[in-house]
């Protein structure tokens, strides 16, 4: 059995990828895979593997073993990762596929663009995604629909992509956070109430819920404060009542559909981790009593750090980016990002991976690892919390997050340490996504 070495010609890697089958194409057969690796963090949180071989027969993980372990037949072809280290496939827990678009722009391409326009930035935005790493991404609002019919392609090999969990459109109150009414003229109001979703009282919400679940929604998300990127100055506090959270909550729970909550301010934060919730995005304002909250009611925080590298892009280009009321806040979201996480993190707050995608951009999402590591974790902390910890979040637990027999073959490989150097992630040279290559710069194949 012959391999290939690493001088391997362009055309002969990329006959190779064809051999071995595409993520988006369903290759004639589903031969035996057999991955050499020089380093495998098969369970983030325990010590890596040295050199070790992976075996995958069809979407599944057969095994992980010690050693380079020889082909069991001459169908099998071999993966030459010997001087690379493997490990799961990372997890994006908060991105928005459908958009790169921030302030000012994003506001006037509500108006500006079709939904196939959106439909095709998000099948861009989703390859980018899955070549940077990212196997497996929870996109928590969308207005239109648009992931929802990219998540059932990319599942049905139409399209190119990681699997998306999808919470449809985001729930608010009237004029919250994720009414889409907000900031525009009258006479559009009712092409908005059409494609958003508000509610007012606990009855309201309870129809919310179940008009997302009858939409196809795996997961919803609501909003119990107000946020950075509201296009008006009314602040980053409260704006949902406890009945109206507790009818989400118990309304989404009923239907086996967890619930990811927008919060900033205390207060937001503090009702919705007493209604139950299993998620706060973002989570900027904690103080003793939601810190506790977060351990009584074992709900994550996703911190999404990465929002502050958008803004400060975008400001670069622009300072005139964003509406003078938005501009304060972003301001302060600057300054204050990261406290967050130093003040949860060494208290055991179960940290869940997200980027908020969409306000950062798309396929830089491992940006995040390095601004998690400054906010006081350590590497191996931050990768699980991108990999077992995101899949526990997501219900998942049973087929991703680790390197395992029967588990899903979802896997990367980088140049170097992530666990000396976590920026090693930001550089992926190996993508496997349900047992198909997505990206293979860095391996050799027989």
């Amino acid at each position: 059995m012959k391999r290939i070495g690493h001088a391997v010609s362009r055309a002969l890697a990329i006959a190779a990828l064809v051999n071995l089958g595409t993520v988006g194409a369903a290759p004639a057969s589903e031969p035996t895979l057999i991955i050499h690796a020089g380093h495998v963090l098969d369970v983030p949180g325990k010590p890596p593997r040295g050199a070790s071989t992976i075996t995958v027969q069809g979407t599944k993980i057969v095994s992980v073993a010690d050693g380079y372990q020889p082909a069991a037949s001459e169908t099998a072809r071999v993966i030459d990762l010997r001087d690379a280290f493997v490990l799961p496939g990372l997890i994006d827990a908060h991105v928005h596929l459908a958009s790169d678009a921030g302030g000012n722009a994003a506001q006037l391409e509500l108006v500006a663009k079709s939904p196939a326009d959106f439909a095709y930035q998000a099948a861009e935005n989703a390859r980018k995604t899955l070549l940077a790493g990212f196997t497996t991404v929870r996109n928590l609002g969308d207005q239109l629909g648009t992931t929802r019919a990219l998540r059932d392609a990319i599942e049905g090999g139409l399209a190119m992509g990681p699997r998306v969990v999808d919470a449809g459109a985001s729930i608010s109150v009237t004029a919250g956070h994720f009414d889409p009414r907000v900031g525009f003229r009258d006479e559009l109001n009712d092409y908005f109430a059409a494609v958003g979703n508000t509610c007012d009282g606990a009855e309201d919400c309870r129809r919310a819920v179940r008009r997302q679940i009858g939409r196809g929604a795996d997961v919803i998300k609501i909003a119990t404060t107000g946020g950075v990127n509201s296009p008006i100055g009314a602040g980053l506090g409260q704006q949902m009542f406890a009945d109206e959270v507790r009818a989400i909550v118990d309304t989404a729970h009923m239907a086996r559909r967890k619930v990811a909550v927008h919060a900033h301010g205390t207060d937001g934060i503090r009702v919705a981790l007493q209604a139950g919730v299993d998620s706060i995005e973002h989570g900027t304002m904690l103080d003793d009593t939601t810190i506790a909250l977060f351990l009584k009611s074992g709900a994550y925080l996703v911190p999404t750090l990465s929002t502050v590298n958008g803004y400060l892009e975008r400001l670069e280009r622009d300072p005139n980016a964003y509406a003078p009321a938005v501009r304060e806040k972003i301001d302060w979201r600057i300054r204050i990002t990261g406290e967050n996480l130093r003040k949860a993190y060494p208290r055991g707050v179960k940290i869940a991976f997200g980027t908020d995608a969409g306000i950062s951009k798309h396929g830089r999402n491992a940006d995040e690892f390095e601004l998690m590591v400054k906010y006081g974790m350590s590497p191996m902390a931050a990768i699980q919390a991108a990999t077992a910890n995101a899949a526990a979040l997501l219900g998942l637990s049973e087929e991703i997050g680790v390197l395992a027999a029967g588990k899903r073959a979802d896997l990367i490989a980088v140049r170097g340490d992530p666990l000396t150097d976590v920026r090693v992630l930001k550089s992926v040279v190996f993508v496997m996504a349900n047992g198909k290559i997505a990206k293979a710069s860095a391996a050799s194949a027989n």
